[in-house]
């Protein structure tokens, strides 16, 4: 890894010795002409690939019309992308930022002022859980919890209260009078692909019902087809009060929202939150690109085949390689698979054979293709782990003979 290629940029990101210089669907052409099969997608971004036809056109004819306007003025394509996205979902407003943590700061923002819109102030604190992602500003990083991305930034901002993935009993035991609402993700991507049981989202859902919580998804990775529906949630029979998207939203092109029903939104008048690029002509011309795509006839029952497809081989290598490798996780095509060698090394070894992935939390590859991606392609894919694979093995054989 190095970071000699771009002195001026700020190194906050180990980056591989590896640049692009184009794309094509489920392709990326590096600087040098080689070709790699993109599995990283951007994390969970280039969902439909690279420089999808659909994309393409509706940037180029938008960018002749008119880049940005202000929220000062009425946006016809933004209301008619919230409208979408309201009909597919559960909820009644959307608000459009530009990343998935400004999303996430717009929802933990919403919790509070929905509390304080009907006279309790006082609550205003989350409960969140281990392992989680939310962002990288002061609030996201509070929220996720994690020492190694909070150090030296001070204390933690207050207001989470952070208890281990999937006890109930500890969820119970951190509600308080101060307590607003709890966030989780339907399926923990940087965490390493761990998924939220769906009795468990079950029972937050009641808790929040009891005790009058919110409750808020975290959809930024999981949603937007990613789980082989629209949103995760929709596979967990478990409908939150509030969600955030971003990543996949805009297919490449940044935008995030956070989607809401009238009764969580209660209290947001003019002034109590805002954006100065949210929702873009840009951004919206995107986005309503990418649902144009995905709400065709037969979408997600392709990424649902190739899913399985995936599952399947990956498991065959699992069983031909168990000092490699050693479980499948995930939904849709949001995929992991736990490394019994360090996953960095796994990751690298599967570059060397073209084929790009991204590493998570617990010792996990992901595997994040365009959901557009091919059977031949999937198989493709698998092949290059195959032999990722026999390559380590015979350097761990080599390593104990010498």
């Amino acid at each position: 890894m190095t970071n000699s290629a771009a002195p001026h940029l700020l190194p906050v990101f180990a980056r591989a010795d590896l640049g692009f210089e184009r794309g094509e669907g489920c392709w990326l052409i590096a600087t040098n002409g080689d070709r790699y099969l993109d599995f990283t997608s951007g994390v969970a971004v280039n969902a439909l690939g690279h420089v999808h036809p659909a994309l393409v056109k509706a940037l180029q004819e938008q960018a002749t019309k008119l880049w940005h306007m202000s929220n000062l003025f009425q946006s016809p394509d933004g209301e008619k992308l919230a409208s979408r996205l309201c009909n597919e979902s559960f909820a009644d407003f959307v608000f459009f930022c530009n990343s998935g943590a400004e999303a996430l700061e717009g929802v933990i923002k919403l919790v509070r002022h929905h509390h304080f819109s009907k006279g309790h102030p006082e609550r205003y604190r989350m409960i969140t859980f281990e392992g989680a992602f939310h962002g990288r500003t002061l609030a996201t990083l509070a929220a996720t919890g994690s020492a190694k991305y909070l150090e030296g930034f001070g204390p933690p901002m207050d207001g989470f209260d952070q208890v281990p993935h999937g006890d109930l009993d500890a969820v119970k035991k951190a509600i308080g009078p101060q307590t607003a609402g709890i966030l989780v993700e339907p399926i923990q991507g940087e965490g390493g692909v761990r998924a939220a049981p769906h009795a468990f989202l079950k029972a937050l859902r009641e808790l929040c019902d009891e005790r009058g919580l919110l409750l808020a998804f975290d959809e930024v990775q999981t949603g937007m087809g990613r789980t082989g529906e629209l949103f995760a949630y929709k596979r967990t029979g478990v409908t939150p009060d509030v969600m955030s998207l971003a990543k996949a939203l805009g297919g490449g092109f940044p935008i995030g929202a956070v989607l809401a029903t009238a009764d969580a939104a209660a209290g947001m008048g003019p002034g109590s939150h805002g954006s100065t690029f949210g929702g873009n002509p840009l951004a919206i011309s995107a986005a309503n690109a990418v649902l144009d795509v995905m709400l065709k006839p037969g979408f997600f029952d392709h990424v649902q085949k190739m899913s399985l497809l995936l599952k399947q081989k990956l498991a065959s290598v699992i069983d031909r390689h168990p000092d490699v490798v050693s479980e499948v996780r995930g939904e849709g095509l949001l995929i992991g698979i736990k490394a019994v060698v360090p996953s960095g090394d796994l990751v690298a070894a599967l570059r060397a054979e073209k084929l790009l992935t991204v590493g998570a939390g617990d010792n996990v590859v992901r595997f994040l293709p365009p959901l557009i991606v091919t059977e031949a392609e999937i198989e493709d894919s698998v092949g290059r782990l195959e032999r990722a694979c026999i390559a380590i093995s015979s350097s761990q054989t080599k390593r104990a003979a010498s």
